[in-house]
């Protein structure tokens, strides 16, 4: 498999074009927009300069890598050629249902079709298709040119051949690929999503504030960052999203998104996207600043 379509040039996507790219694979770059595509191309380059600046990569090396990035606007144009097509569509089961109906007929039929959903079933996205055993999730991690793990999720339908030949195509890439079964959440977001939630709920309780709570996690359980700044991190609106999966999923009360949570998304702030969150984002700067909101130390909602 050398010829990749990546669905979707935003975070997720750019990044997964970028480290298919950069690993010598060939990328059909397909999104709506022409201006969403132009901003991804952008953000590639600038991601490249930052490995050539580490003396990771040549000037040479970064233009091959941008020289297999084709764009498209036109989905089947930019998927009809694809060994391997990986969507990362926003996390939302309707769109990302049309996109794999209209995937399963304009690729060719040995293409495999994955997914980069981060809590959505793998199975019920290979029910729309007539070849369910060639639907599998590939889970990146943001940022994909920099974490290891590929969360390999293998739907009631995948086939080993192809769990294998996938397996095989992350670690050609530099990842780490973890195999785990279709369930609500995955493992990551089943185990990761419960421990943010509560995080808000301490918050939105009163018991400690924004940093506090942080910090401890950082120092106390040794996180690279606190739960309420990777929420921010993440996106809230994915947070609530992958929460509303897990509790609708498991019909079980402990996954119920925290009401703050809500709020806070239905209000407009994301996280770092919308600038405003848990924190305040302003663009580059690196100092953590606690939105005004819960300034107080110990805030209840």
């Amino acid at each position: 498999m050398k010829k990749i379509a990546v669905i979707g040039s935003g975070t997720m996507g750019n990044g997964i074009a970028h480290v298919f790219a950069q690993n010598g694979f060939s990328v059909s770059l397909v999104d709506i927009s022409e201006e969403a595509l132009n901003k991804a191309l952008a953000t590639i380059t600038k991601n490249l300069d930052r490995i050539m600046a580490k003396g990771n990569l040549t000037e040479e090396q970064k233009g091959q890598t941008l020289d297999r990035i084709t764009t498209y606007t036109d989905m089947k144009q930019g998927v009809q050629e694809a060994d391997l097509i990986v969507e990362a569509a926003t996390e939302n089961v309707d769109l990302k249902l049309k996109i794999f109906k209209d995937l399963d007929a304009f690729a060719k039929p040995e293409a495999i079709l994955a997914s980069n959903t981060s809590s959505i079933s793998i199975t019920k996205i290979a029910s729309v298709t007539n070849r369910p055993d060639k639907v599998i999730g590939m889970h990146f991690m943001n940022p994909v040119p920099v974490m290891k793990l590929v969360e390999i999720i293998r739907g009631y339908s995948t086939s080993d051949e192809v769990t294998s030949q996938v397996m095989d195509m992350s670690l050609q890439l530099g990842k780490v690929p973890t195999e785990c079964n279709d369930y609500p959440g995955f493992v990551a977001n089943r185990i990761l999503m419960p421990m943010i939630n509560e995080a808000i709920y301490s918050l939105y309780e009163g018991v400690a504030g924004v940093e506090e709570i942080d910090t401890i996690m950082k120092l106390g359980m040794a996180h690279p960052m606190g739960p309420l700044q990777l929420a921010d991190f993440i996106g809230l609106d994915v947070c609530l999203s992958i929460l509303n999966v897990l509790h609708e999923g498991f019909g079980n009360p402990k996954y119920a998104p925290c009401p703050l949570l809500v709020n806070m998304v239905q209000a407009g702030h994301k996280g770092v996207k919308s600038g405003q969150g848990f924190y305040t984002w302003i663009p580059g700067s690196k100092e953590l600043v606690v939105a005004d909101r819960f300034k107080k130390k110990y805030f209840a909602q």
